[in-house]
């Protein structure tokens, strides 16, 4: 086992991708000669030539439609989206054609396309780069949408993501490039359906995933030293949502709380929410608390950036209240 950052983990599997299978292309903006907006894409064009690693116009409505006809064609695109937010720009292209094709050919064409964008705030970035969208494209029937939050999910899951006949899109979150964690020798593929527990507890259950989930763990660390015992879920998958794992955590504690850095109105925290409501309720001793980013553009500076998104201590505070304790 070695440690290895989360940035150099996502590069692993792109040159492991590339190697394995002569239909994979990465394609997007600055991913070759640049090595990539966040450096994930360093040294593949010169591996792999300009017919595999291609840099792209400034155009997301393009170069992901151009994806979108190389997995027609049968090759395996990776697309490359440099954030989330300019992602809107090709929202037609994922949400009116990758995600309906199978559909509207009764099942003759398939999308085996992964999209990769980077997603949330903490880096000052400012409201144009530093949104969390990640629902808008859970939302959406045709697709899996993943959110690696560990470095072994980070190598794992692109993978199998290429496996998949449909679309598959993986956000990662900004501020997990630099972080280091452990990788298994001999680490394979993950799968890209399916929650994991990443702290056991009985006492309350804190579910999030992607850059939310060490400030859930050392919420949790926290909470341990004052005797409360978290169970941490780190979802993972967005799409499809592991329903039965968060039920049997649920059912364990009897007490939830969502952390999740999108917007609390109409956000993913709802949408969990209200499954647990619907599946759980009877085994619930209070309402599911949910921590969310402040409904406002992220701000630019580093102190308001930090209070307007879910941090340790709130995460804290919304499970001291769940629990009845004044924390």
């Amino acid at each position: 086992m070695s440690d290895i950052t989360y940035r150099d983990a996502v590069r692993s599997a792109l040159q492991e991708a590339l190697q394995r299978d002569d239909r994979v292309l990465l394609m997007g903006e600055d991913v070759g000669a640049y090595g990539g907006a966040y450096a994930c894409s360093k040294g593949l064009l010169d591996e792999f030539g300009p017919d595999r690693v291609r840099d792209t116009p400034l155009s997301e409505a393009g170069f992901v439609g151009a994806g979108i006809g190389a997995a027609l064609g049968g090759l395996r695109p990776i697309v490359e989206v440099m954030t989330v937010n300019f992602s809107l720009l090709a929202l037609d292209q994922i949400v009116n054609n990758a995600a309906t094709i199978r559909h509207m050919s009764g099942g003759q064409f398939s999308i085996p396309i992964v999209i990769r964008m980077s997603t949330g705030a903490g880096r000052q970035l400012a409201a144009q780069h530093s949104h969390s969208l990640e629902n808008w494209y859970a939302h959406v029937p045709g697709i899996k949408v993943l959110a690696p939050a560990t470095v072994t999910d980070a190598r794992g899951m692109l993978w199998t993501a290429l496996q998949d006949p449909d679309p598959v899109i993986i956000f990662e979150h900004v501020t997990l490039y630099n972080d280091t964690g452990p990788l298994p020798d001999g680490a394979g593929p993950v799968p890209i359906e399916g929650a994991d527990v990443a702290r056991a507890g009985g006492d309350v259950t804190l579910i999030t995933y992607g850059g939310s989930l060490r400030k859930a763990l050392a919420a949790a660390e926290s909470l341990s030293a004052a005797g409360v015992e978290c169970e941490v879920i780190d979802l993972r998958s967005l799409r499809p949502l592991d329903d039965a794992t968060i039920m049997r955590s649920v059912t364990k504690t009897h007490s939830a709380v969502v952390v999740d850095e999108c917007w609390r109105s109409v956000g993913f925290a709802a949408e969990i929410s209200a499954r647990i409501t619907e599946q759980a309720f009877y085994e619930l001793d209070a309402p599911v608390a949910r921590v969310t980013a402040v409904e406002v553009p992220i701000p630019y500076p580093k102190h308001l950036e930090t209070a307007a998104t879910p941090q340790i201590d709130d995460i804290v505070a919304a499970v001291n209240r769940t629990i009845g304790r004044d924390g």
